[in-house]
């Protein structure tokens, strides 16, 4: 009897992600066009933070540098849109910030806690300030047009995306890769004593998690017609997947995932209410959170199956 059970559990685990995938697949055949540019925001959260957490959650370094790799996927969009097509350029902005994330990663990734703290959100800052820069001084614009792509193309794009970056994610998780991750986590010296390159795991790590973080970028410029420097390197997308992932709970993968969509809507709910006062509702929601479930989401909803659990077995 216990033999089925874990085979039914086991079966339901590996078909309900399939099945809610072909249902998110057929949404665009009945959802009204809003709904899908709500689920493509919504997925463009998703994957920022799922992408962060797969560096930040095991080895406990926690990057601002978020924004910074999305910028440069939008500017890869802005730059070859009328001139490659579109999987080609969502593939060169996840390529160039992964470049870029292998460089800042090898100078950096030496560093620990607040330094590197520092240094990821200043990456984002110098982008942001040299980019304007060169398009004052060098280029003589003030921002650039992107070519727009049809909303229900994006949504898909956006779709596979996400699918192909939570198969990279449990790839690593279940490897060597990811024992080493976990292990540089819980001690890195000890990680290091035991024969781990624990600097080449790191900037490899942050550098995939940089390549979906630009190519959502590059993937996203294509919905937002005109940009520049402020909104490419929006500093606030570099907190949002930390306080997302917080949300939600980085125990299990699913918990980021959680807290992005739910963050997400709210941030589209607040907006259209209350325009002027939605960042200190969120603020509010944040500390509340931080407080009252310092394990997020996940750890609140495991805590109060436990008690319901021990109340029927105490009942009975």
């Amino acid at each position: 009897m216990d033999i089925a059970r874990v085979i039914s559990k086991r079966s339901s685990a590996l078909w309900a992600p399939f099945l809610i995938l072909i249902l998110l697949a057929s949404l665009p055949l009945c959802a009204p066009q809003y709904t899908i540019i709500l689920l493509t925001t919504i997925f463009m959260y998703i994957v920022i933070t799922v992408s962060w957490t797969m560096f930040s959650g095991p080895t406990g370094y926690i990057s601002l540098a978020p924004a910074a790799f999305f910028g440069v996927g939008v500017y890869t969009s802005a730059l070859l849109g009328l001139v490659l097509p579109l999987p080609a350029i969502i593939g060169i902005g996840g390529l160039a910030s992964f470049c870029l994330a292998l460089f800042v990663g090898a100078l950096t990734l030496r560093l620990r806690g607040t330094y590197f703290v520092m240094f990821t959100f200043g990456l984002v800052e110098l982008l942001l300030h040299f980019v304007l820069w060169w398009e004052v001084n060098i280029t003589g614009t003030t921002g650039r047009v992107v070519p727009t792509v049809n909303n229900t193309k994006v949504f898909y794009f956006m779709l596979i995306i996400f699918v192909i970056l939570m198969f990279a994610l449990y790839t690593i998780r279940g490897s060597r890769f990811g024992l080493a991750l976990e292990a540089i986590g819980q001690n890195e010296d000890a990680a290091a004593h035991t024969g781990v390159n624990v600097t080449m795991v790191k900037v490899i790590t942050f550098a995939i998690s940089a390549f979906f973080m630009g190519a959502a970028g590059a993937l996203m410029a294509t919905r937002w017609t005109y940009i520049d420097p402020k909104i490419a390197f929006n500093p606030l997308l570099s907190f949002m997947p930390v306080l997302m992932a917080i949300f939600g709970g980085m125990g299990q993968l699913y918990g980021p995932i959680i807290g992005a969509a739910i963050f997400a809507y709210l941030e589209e709910f607040l907006i259209t209410r209350f325009p002027y006062y939605y960042m200190l509702i969120f603020g509010t929601i944040m500390v509340i959170a931080i407080v009252y479930m310092p394990e997020g989401l996940v750890g609140l909803i495991r805590r109060l199956l436990k008690s319901s659990t021990e109340g029927r077995h105490a009942r009975t």
